[in-house]
């Protein structure tokens, strides 16, 4: 299998605006996705994300709304986030109908420096918890649109 990189799409009926938001900000992204997160949407902005009481660190790569928000994560703590010390999720979003097609990738496994079986276990184990987080965004998106 290549563990490569994983690719996910999904439409949300929102804005491209609304969905930038929900993907980017700190206060909503912990609503769908790690139970805390803090850093600043910009460029460089370094920060961390939280999943039942252990940090990850996060540095956003690239803030261009509404069509793009990627960060690198999993880096150690006072490491610099680049290719082979983290991965790399990339939101594209675009405008579809009445609504927003976001695809989502994820990359790095490669790049880790890792075996094979620890690759394997990596890719699948991120498989699963996007397979399990992505599908609350409409839900989510669909409420913080309806506030607007």
């Amino acid at each position: 299998m290549e563990h490569g990189t994983l690719e996910r799409e999904i439409h949300i009926d929102a804005t491209p605006d609304v969905v930038f938001d929900v993907v980017s900000s700190p206060e909503h992204l912990r609503e769908w996705w790690p139970d805390e997160a803090e850093y600043p949407v910009e460029p460089g902005g370094a920060g961390r994300i939280g999943f039942g009481g252990s940090w990850v660190q996060f540095t956003v790569v690239d803030a261009n709304p509404p069509k793009l928000f990627s960060f690198r994560w999993t880096h150690a703590e006072g490491e610099t986030a680049a290719p082979g010390n983290s991965f790399l999720v990339v939101f594209e979003l675009e405008p579809a109908g009445t609504g927003t097609r976001l695809r989502m990738t994820e990359s790095g496994f490669r790049e880790r420096g890792w075996g094979e079986a620890k690759i394997a276990a990596e890719y699948a184990d991120h498989v699963s918890g996007w397979d399990q987080f992505l599908p609350r965004l409409p839900a989510y998106t669909a409420k913080i649109g309806a506030t607007r």
